[in-house]
């Protein structure tokens, strides 16, 4: 279980590396050349998807290895599955349907606010121990 947030982590590579590809895709089937970032609605989707994910991902890595350094290692590993199957699930939802994008997006932040608790409890504990 130690090794878990490492394997998170590389997964969350991966799905950005997904919603990176997604978007390229969208930009060649619809027509749409950079630097634009509208002009169909399913390339607007892709786009929103990806940005989206990079913004949760600059919140979420931190916290992630915060929770894992400071004594919650095992714990963050599966709180940091469950916000990633909660972002597949909202990239799914979002490219198909954007109305169907809640489930998703509501466990992607269960799994990172208990990640911010675990880092909170083991940050707030070590400066406490000192």
């Amino acid at each position: 279980m130690t090794h878990l947030p490492a394997l998170v982590t590389l997964l969350t590579v991966l799905l950005l590396l997904g919603t990176m590809w997604v978007v390229g895709h969208a930009r060649g089937k619809y027509d749409i050349k950079a630097p634009a970032i509208s002009g169909h609605p399913a390339f607007e989707r892709a786009y929103r998807v990806q940005m989206n994910t990079l913004e949760q991902t600059m919140m979420f890595l931190p916290t992630l290895w915060l929770a894992a350094t400071y004594g919650f290692s095992g714990w963050a590993g599966v709180a940091g599955l469950v916000w990633l199957v909660g972002r597949v699930w909202y990239a799914l939802a979002y490219l198909t349907d954007p109305a169907k994008r809640g489930p998703g997006f509501g466990l992607a932040m269960l799994g990172w606010i208990a990640l911010l608790l675990m880092a909170c409890v083991g940050v707030g504990r070590a400066l406490l121990v000192g």
